[in-house]
């Protein structure tokens, strides 16, 4: 019985060992999705947004319906509506998609982060935002040659301690030039997101934000 006993013990003690076993940590760019709710992505049905954009007196925006889980895409833009799916783009559906691979990633860039493939990372460096000229984490990410709508874009976003981006640089081509910045503000909350609604740049002539949105789960 005393060796049954001990048996028992080592069997225990190497099952408690197994299950034991650390999480591997975080990765920063995951941190940033995380804080943004990424684990709460999988319950989502359905998103819907405006993506609207104001430059001095013009006005444009363009609506979205996507079903993350099918890939169904309904684009609505000047009172007409295009449906298509993103596992069968053709050329009818080719510049639709564009525009949503490109209003999405203003809505969701951090999830992204963890998201797409083929893109090359900088290290992380405390650096001066370009507008707020505050201190934050600098992360700069350029997607390869070959991947995407825009192959060979660069990205520097300013991310706080929170892990939420506060600003970030569009560079087209990698340039250092031919760029854009502008702010991440008024996170709002849906379906457990935690999405930036506005985006200023430094002059005060261009904002580009989001109206309509609407998250449905399977909760």
């Amino acid at each position: 019985m005393r060796y049954i006993f001990s048996v028992l013990l080592v069997l225990a003690a190497i099952t408690f060992s197994c299950n034991d076993t650390p999480e591997k940590p975080l990765s920063f760019t995951e941190k940033v999705a995380m804080a943004n709710g990424l684990d709460n992505w999988n319950t989502i049905d359905e998103l819907r947004f405006t993506f609207n954009v104001d430059r001095d007196t013009m006005h444009f925006e363009r609506s979205w319906i996507w079903n993350p889980k099918t890939g169904q895409v309904s684009m609505t833009v000047n009172g007409e509506t295009i449906t298509y799916n993103r596992d069968a783009v053709d050329e009818r559906s080719l510049q639709a998609d564009k525009a949503f691979i490109n209003d999405s990633y203003w809505l969701l860039a951090p999830f992204k982060l963890v998201w797409d493939e083929g893109y090359s990372m900088d290290s992380i460096i405390k650096a001066e935002a370009p507008i707020s000229k505050d201190s934050l984490y600098k992360l700069t990410i350029l997607y390869e040659d070959t991947v995407g709508y825009t192959p060979g874009d660069a990205y520097d976003f300013y991310i706080g301690e929170d892990y939420m981006v506060k600003e970030w640089v569009y560079r087209e081509d990698n340039s250092e030039s031919n760029c854009m910045m502008t702010t991440w503000e008024e996170y709002e909350e849906e379906g457990g997101l935690k999405l930036s609604t506005l985006h200023r740049d430094d002059t005060g002539h261009f904002s580009l934000y989001f109206t309509d949105i609407a998250v449905s789960t399977d909760n």
